[in-house]
């Protein structure tokens, strides 16, 4: 048993497209940057093996190098590189928390269907290379029912890489119940980015240009070449700018979209950071409108090599009523009537609204369907993190956590005992 009164523990969600890190007992965390990392290979002089320098955090990951290719750590949502995964802890703990991590008890949160395998080797990193005192695996969906007060609830969560449906029950998942879509923020973000392509919107990366003002308040652009500059780089700054685009201007629109009723919908104008400013019409509507249905990606052009992944996919009504028609049917009822919205694509505005009215006709006339979301934004997108800093600060909570001595005791399998 591990008593971590004395010290506040530290709360952290490595999810597929921003890593949350801060404080057990606070409202918000204190770090939040992008779960990419940037990577230069460097030659040794001594040597001719190459090894990849690691640059980690928004703000070295804003600034423009050669031949540096932006990775993600993350395939499918499962990790695949660990050495990636640990330069983004140690750049959490040491240059964003100012911390020393053996002196702090952690609370992980993880994917709602997160094997045995990728549970022991994250147990095994933290004990081994940082000296965790203590440590506690939660998965997602149970810590976004925390964040709002319920042990029981049906999850929607909305993250960068895809989006989980997750039944929880008395505080814990019922793993043979979860449900899956590579559908999630980034796509969106992609499908965004090829659709103004496609209508002769360029965006011009922040790095590929400057602004000079000639005369007061009259500025003129120019362009800057930087041909090392890999296609993963650029893509990922265009990237940034088109995910800003899409939570300015879009919403989920109230009934499935279809070209013709939204053909001469008003324009809303968007500044690009160059300074053009840009019209978006039907596609502040038809973007959000693939989590509802997947197969509006085959529509957009550029997107060819998704479509595949689309025509598989549910959407969310869909997969939310699979989800709760195969728990119990004694908790059918009470799940339906309260679905929690969490991440960052579920933040989008009318989100809610369309989910629960596409529910209503689509689940059993008994049911009473309630879709329930924090009215703050920012409580939505970092409903996993909070959940975490709530669970880590309860008293109850102390005599749970996993201890380093119980990890040199029984093992590192352990943790599926104590961390169920």
């Amino acid at each position: 048993m591990y008593g971590g009164d004395e010290v506040s523990a530290i709360v952290i969600d490595l999810g597929s497209h921003t890593c949350k890190a801060g404080y057990a007992g606070e409202d918000a965390p204190k770090a939040v940057f992008p779960s990419v990392v940037g990577s230069t290979d460097q030659m040794d002089v001594d040597d001719t093996t190459s090894k990849c320098k690691l640059y980690v955090g928004s703000q070295a990951l804003g600034f423009r190098r050669d031949h540096m290719e932006v990775v993600s750590p993350f395939k499918d949502g499962i990790v695949a590189d660990w050495d990636m995964v640990d330069s983004i802890w140690n750049h959490a703990f040491r240059e964003c928390l100012l911390i020393d991590p053996k002196e702090h008890p952690m609370l992980l949160a993880e994917p709602s269907s997160n094997s045995q395998q990728q549970r022991e080797r994250t147990a095994e990193l933290i004990f081994e290379k940082y000296n965790v005192p203590a440590l506690f695996l939660a998965k997602n969906a149970v810590l976004t029912s925390f964040a709002s007060g319920r042990a029981t609830s049906l999850v929607v969560d909305g993250g960068g890489g895809s989006t989980t449906i997750a039944p929880v029950h008395d505080g814990y998942v019922l793993q043979k119940a979860v449900a899956s879509s590579p559908i999630g923020g980034e796509l969106l973000t992609d499908c965004l980015l090829k659709s103004l392509e496609s209508k002769g919107v360029m965006i011009k990366p922040r790095y590929s240009f400057k602004r000079k003002e000639i005369q007061l308040g009259v500025f003129q652009t120019v362009d800057l070449d930087f041909p090392s500059t890999p296609e993963s780089y650029r893509l990922y700054s265009q990237r940034v700018i088109a995910s800003d685009i899409k939570e300015c201007v879009c919403r989920a629109p109230d009934t499935p979209y279809d070209e013709s009723s939204y053909s001469n919908i008003p324009m809303t104008p968007y500044e690009l950071p160059d300074g053009q400013t840009i019209e978006i019409g039907a596609d502040r509507f038809k973007i959000p409108d693939i989590l509802f249905n997947p197969s509006l990606v085959q529509t957009i052009p550029g997107m060819d090599n998704f479509v595949e992944i689309a025509s598989s996919a549910r959407g969310l009504p869909q997969m939310a009523v699979e989800s709760i028609n195969k728990c119990d049917v004694d908790i059918r009822r009470e799940l339906f009537s309260s679905i929690l919205l969490a991440g960052g694509t579920a933040s989008m505005q009318q989100l809610k609204e369309r989910l629960e009215k596409d529910l209503l006709e689509e689940s059993p006339q008994a049911a009473r369907v309630k879709v329930l979301a924090s009215g703050n934004a920012t409580e939505r997108r970092f409903s996993v993190w909070i959940g975490g800093s709530i669970l880590a600060s309860l008293g109850s909570f102390q005599q749970t956590w996993f201890s380093k001595s119980e990890y040199e005791e029984h093992g590192v399998s352990y943790v599926q005992r104590k961390c169920p």
